[in-house]
This record gives structure tokens, sequence and C-alpha cells, in this order.
């Protein structure tokens, strides 16, 4: 159907239409350079988990970048709630983009000449890696071919599209099995992995890396319910020898929440099973989606 939202809905210009329909500029900086930053905030349940948290975040990379839409936080925050109730969608993968936009002067190779717009858009809820493959026993390589960007030339902190290392990891894994990809930094240090923050549990001491990541809102809820679990936490360097050597290995995503890795590379942890914190931080993510003070209900009679 022409104006069906069952497979994701996009908000643009203060109306909701198919995503299908959704489109930008090919001359929009976005596209062209890159030149754009974006956030993702789930729907759980008919819920946004921790909306004011990605919020901030979204607002933080945008004022970083110089990118501003003419919109409020407010504004912003209607135009998702309006995407999401429209779109009927309960359980939701929810982006919310700014881009630098289409030069106003012809021509012109100064971003301040450029119109930068928002625009969301909503798909049913995205697993980074499928339940079905995580219950198996999900698997992770160490690019050997790809380093992640160094931070001193793309803010890992600011969340954005520089996707090139990502992408040629994601080859490099794929060409040899494995589920997904960590990349390591240029001085041989775990960072992170295309959509997720990299922990390593060793000794009942959960360890995930300082430098070189996005500061994940799910990265943030494990460490927050370690501390409620009593499970001691280090945020520092992480060597990729450390990271073989641990006990058990998981990603944090908005896409998953904690997803226990049983391989990496050559090595098997847990004799192929999920570890015990990593299913105990998994069970506890879900649970804390559904309470109060973490979830804002929408409105799907709009």
């Amino acid at each position: 159907m022409e104006n069906d939202l069952s497979m994701g809905a996009a908000w643009m210009n203060g109306k909701v239409l198919p995503i299908s329909q959704a489109m930008i500029p090919v001359n929009d900086w976005g596209l062209v350079h890159s030149d754009i930053t974006y956030d993702v905030v789930p729907v759980i349940d008919g819920a946004f988990f921790r909306f004011d948290e990605y919020l901030a975040r979204f607002l933080s990379s945008m004022e970083n970048l110089h990118l501003d839409p003419g919109m409020t936080k407010s504004d912003i925050q209607k135009a998702l709630r309006q995407m999401v109730g429209k779109s009927n969608l309960r359980d939701s993968y929810v982006a919310m983009v700014c881009s630098r936009g289409k030069p106003k002067i012809a021509g012109s190779r100064d971003p301040r000449d450029c119109g930068n717009h928002f625009f969301a858009w909503c798909v049913p809820y995205v697993h980074i890696i499928k339940p079905e493959i995580v219950e198996q026993g999900a698997t992770a390589w160490i690019a050997q071919n790809a380093y992640r960007i160094p931070e001193n030339s793309v803010n890992p902190r600011v969340k954005n599209y520089h996707w090139g290392d990502f992408t040629q990891g994601i080859f490099e894994a794929k060409d040899k099995n494995y589920e997904t990809v960590i990349l390591l930094d240029y001085y041989g240090n775990v960072t992170e992995g295309p959509g997720f923050n990299v922990f390593a549990v060793k000794d009942k001491v959960l360890i995930t890396p300082d430098r070189g990541v996005l500061a994940g809102v799910s990265r943030k809820t494990v460490l927050e319910m370690a501390e409620h679990l009593g499970i001691n936490t280090s945020v520092r360097s992480l060597s990729v020898e450390e990271l073989l050597e641990a006990d058990e290995v998981f990603l944090s995503s908005s896409g998953g929440g904690v997803i226990p890795i049983i391989r990496v590379n050559e090595t098997i942890f847990g004799n192929g099973a999920s570890g015990p914190i990593s299913v105990q931080l998994n069970e506890t993510y879900w649970k804390w989606t559904t309470l109060e003070k973490y979830r804002d209900p929408i409105d799907y009679t709009l």
C-alpha cells in the first residue's frame, strides 16, 4: 500500500511518510561528505528506552559539528513521538539525523553556506546480531587489515556515518565466517565494532575500553547494572592479548542489549557457552527496559 508504515516510517519537513518514500538531495553534504550526525533510540514494548539520554547525546553531537537544524529538543521529541506513534511499531529502531544539507550558494565549499536539516526514520526493532545466532553462539573477528579511525581525526564520541573502517572490517570478518568484527587502534588496543561497545570479563571484573569509542548509552547501562549487582568494573585501555585471555566477552548495543560472544578469532570462551555474568547482565538489561523511570511511553492514537 502507498501509505503503509508497517515496514518503517520517516519524518521529513514536518510530515510522516513511508520510509520507502523518504529521500535527500544527491548533493546533500551528508551524503557526499558524510558531514552528518545521528543517534538511535530503541522503542521497546511501546516506549522509548532512556529517551532523554539518547537525545542529549544527539544534541551534543550536533553542537560539536556546528550543526543547527533550527529545531529545539522539544521539537525533535515531538517529531519522533509523532513518527513512531503513526507507524504503530511497538518495538522499533529509531534514528534521528542532522545533515549539513546542500549549499544555499551554488558551488560554495564553505560548510557555513549549507542549509542544515533534521530528519528521522524508524523500522522494526533491529538486533545487530540475530537472537537465534546469539543463542547458537555468536563470534567476532579482530580485524587485521582495518584499524579504527584515530580519535583525533574523527571523534568517536560524536555518532557519525564514517563507516569505512567498519565496513572493511566486516568484509574481513564475513570472509572468515565470523558474525561481526572488532577493531583495534594503532597501538593494538581494543576499541569498538559496528554499532557496539566491547566488554571483557576477567576474574569477575568488567573491563571496557576508555579511548577510541562511543560513549554508548547501552555501555553506560551495563556499567550501572554492574554497580547495582555488585560487579566490579574497570574503564581503561584493553589490549588484544587481554581480551583473548578473558573469561567472558560480550558486546553492548541499543540493538540487542547485552550480547554474549563465545569465540573471538580462534579463542573459545566458556567452553562455547555464554558466560554467567553476560547472561546475568542480559537478563537485567531487559528487566530494566520495563522500569517506569527509564520508559517514555508513546501515544499510538495520534
